[in-house]
């Protein structure tokens, strides 16, 4: 990673703040730059402090109960004053007592992943609000478009934590999406510098959605000890598993070789719900066992070698994004 530079600096030698586009239009933020909403992480600290930063900052709702995904949202909007969302993983219980929630908090933008992009986006528009869904493939980012979504994310399989089958990079991925659709783009998956960032919008996104860059900040509500060990990783040290249920990138540690052996003796599916039944994406995550814990993170994780505050992230990816040239034949 770049070293520390001043966000204010950093702010005054980038140029991607002089012209709109179509991310920071409609979700009136200044950069294009979206912190993605994940479990264990994406507290209202977080999500304000990136709001704060001018980006659009997440409530991460999948590992929240209702009444603490209402406690983190009144928080952050004493906070800041800038708009943020929230990550509504439509796998989880307690879909409906969510909603409710997020609209009664007055919440003005909702990212949609992990089910039918149908299910809540026009409930959710008749209240005025914008609605992103996160997608793995071209085909579920048709489906999106058809389903009236205001923005979609396009993730590549490099990405942390939940993820695609069809395991498609995000340099493949955003290209034919960006054939497909026609409404703004947003790339994410193996997104943590800002040279990648300006790769992804030669290619066609309109703005990316960070994850892992962002789990390793002073803000993240992560263990210190998950945040220091996301520091350590090198390339190799993730993998994706747990295609029979449904695939996530964790790290290859004490839990991982455990599914492994489960997978060595039949690809037993029985016994893989039976082990991550203990909750382990707490233990790890959270709690800080980086042995008996699911530790969900991208590829990208190999990149960071420091745990900074948001500012810091924000700092490089600005002066990063201006100091990569696009290319000339």
């Amino acid at each position: 990673m770049s070293n520390f530079i001043d966000f204010n600096s950093a702010k005054k030698l980038h140029q991607m703040n002089e012209d709109k586009n179509r991310i920071t239009e409609l979700f009136n933020i200044q950069y294009p730059i979206i912190q993605a909403g994940m479990i264990w992480h994406s507290g209202w600290r977080l999500a304000s402090a990136v709001s704060n930063c001018g980006g659009l900052g997440i409530i991460g709702a999948g590992s929240m109960y209702p009444d603490i995904l209402r406690e983190n949202i009144q928080k952050c909007k004493l906070a800041t004053d800038k708009p943020f969302g929230v990550n509504v993983p439509m796998l989880y219980p307690n879909l409906d007592e969510i909603i409710q929630i997020i609209l009664e908090e007055g919440v003005k933008i909702v990212f949609t992943s992990a089910g039918n992009p149908k299910t809540y986006t026009e409930t959710l528009q008749k209240e005025g609000l914008k609605v992103a869904h996160v997608v793995s493939s071209t085909k579920f980012a048709v489906n999106c478009e058809d389903a009236g979504v205001d923005a979609i994310v396009a993730e590549g399989f490099e990405a942390g934590g939940h993820n695609g089958r069809d395991e498609t990079t995000t340099f493949c991925l955003i290209p034919n999406v960006k054939k497909h659709i026609s409404k703004p783009l947003i790339a994410a998956g193996g997104i943590a510098l800002g040279s990648q960032m300006k790769a992804a919008m030669i290619l066609g996104a309109d703005g990316v959605q960070i994850g892992s860059r962002f789990a390793a900040t002073v803000e993240a509500s992560a263990h210190e000890n998950w945040k220091k060990k996301i520091t350590e990783l090198n390339e190799g040290d993730t993998h994706l598993t747990l295609k029979e249920l449904a695939p996530v990138r964790m790290v290859k540690n004490k839990f991982f070789n455990e599914l492994e052996e489960i997978y060595n003796v039949g690809r037993n599916a029985e016994a893989l719900v039976a082990s991550l039944g203990r909750a382990r994406a707490k233990k790890g995550m959270f709690e800080g066992d980086m042995e008996e814990g699911e530790l969900e993170i991208g590829q990208v994780s190999a990149l960071i070698d420091k745990v900074l505050p948001v500012e810091a992230v924000f700092a490089n990816l600005l002066k990063e994004f201006n100091d990569t040239k696009n290319p000339s034949l």
